[in-house]
């Protein structure tokens, strides 16, 4: 430690400077930490955290360990129990209560990060999205450091009351530190991230996302004020959210027809649908790939995805399905007449 960090400190101190204080602190930990003397530099950062007199200086938001985020403009429809929870998100935000810590948790696609974005838009707050690779780094300590600085970029930005944070996948940052391979170094970088987030500046919302809830370390759940469980959908439910994604993609797509009651039946031979952000990238694709010629094409391509099994020619076992002979018109492209004529016959056998 250099001898003008001490005279500064004292300096600070003698002149009840607690900002200009705690950055000289900062900075006596930081070199502890880059000299190897990890323990010591942690040690510095803990009390620190104690101390809540900090005013951060401006900052611009520019950060090599985050980037801006658009929020989302497209529907995002969500089962009545995850909505509810989300309005008392935005609720709570907008109180401006203390109340800034989420975990959003579920498997992938159930539109956490889009709930992030759409939060984001609803509550009239910039988005920043933590970027792991620059925050991860396989040099030893590197990455509490680093963590340490992302902290220190996040309550130093000029407007926190206007912020939120997104932590996309916090697992690849802090797995429970008992499962990992060098326990000492992840023990390390959780204990850093830790105790950022109890010094974190109350005016800053924080979202972190997990597709690893069951794997993620028990210190760190216990610092978030609310946790959302993104799983809890129903058959009926995805079902709803299909119809308003088919109908967003046909807005789209006018060479596409419109058969709701075909689709519903078509979904219904799925064993299970979807979640929202895969079942969105399934009908899009559906219709972007089909025959511009064939407005129905879109919907042979879902059945043939709803039923691998069953070829498109096999019209008595889709009759058996409760298919229309219509609608198996529909998904052939075979004149009704003739299906009609081949069921008949199929009969008379």
């Amino acid at each position: 430690m250099k001898k003008r960090s001490v005279v500064n400190l004292i300096r600070y101190h003698a002149e009840h400077n607690d900002s200009a204080f705690r950055n000289e602190a900062y900075e006596i930990a930081r070199d502890f930490d880059t000299s190897g003397d990890y323990q010591l530099a942690e040690y510095i950062m803990a009390l620190m955290s104690d101390v809540n007199t900090f005013v951060p200086q401006s900052y611009d938001g520019k950060s090599e360990y985050f980037q801006r985020l658009e929020p989302s403009r497209s529907p995002l429809p969500l089962p009545e129990s995850i909505s509810n929870d989300v309005t008392g998100i935005v609720n709570a935000i907008g109180h401006n209560a203390g109340v800034n810590k989420f975990l959003f948790q579920g498997p992938p696609g159930t539109g956490k990060t889009e709930t992030a974005k759409q939060i984001a838009r609803i509550v009239e707050r910039d988005l920043f999205c933590v970027d792991f690779s620059a925050v991860i780094d396989s040099k030893l300590g590197q990455t509490a450091k680093n963590i340490r600085d992302l902290f220190s970029d996040i309550n130093s930005l000029a407007h926190p009351e206007r912020t939120i944070i997104l932590f996309d996948e916090i697992d690849a940052l802090a797995l429970d530190r008992i499962n990992q391979h060098d326990v000492r170094e992840m023990g390390r970088a959780t204990s850093a991230l830790l105790r950022e987030l109890d010094a974190m500046n109350e005016q800053v919302v924080l979202i972190a996302t997990t597709n690893l809830y069951k794997s993620l370390d028990k210190a760190l759940v216990r610092r978030f004020d609310a946790i959302i469980d993104f799983s809890r959908y129903s058959q009926d439910d995805l079902l709803e959210i299909a119809d308003v994604l088919l109908n967003e993609q046909l807005s789209k797509f006018k060479t596409a027809g419109r058969d709701m009651r075909l689709f519903h039946k078509i979904m219904g031979f799925m064993e299970q649908i979807p979640y929202p952000g895969d079942l969105k990238n399934m009908l899009r694709s559906a219709i972007a790939f089909s025959n511009p010629n064939n407005e129905f094409d879109y919907l042979q391509r879902l059945y043939s995805q709803a039923c691998p099994n069953i070829p498109l020619d096999d019209a008595v076992t889709m009759k058996a399905q409760g298919l229309t002979t219509r609608e198996i018109s529909t998904l052939t492209s075979v004149p009704r007449s003739t299906i009609s004529r081949g069921l008949k016959e199929a009969d008379d056998e």
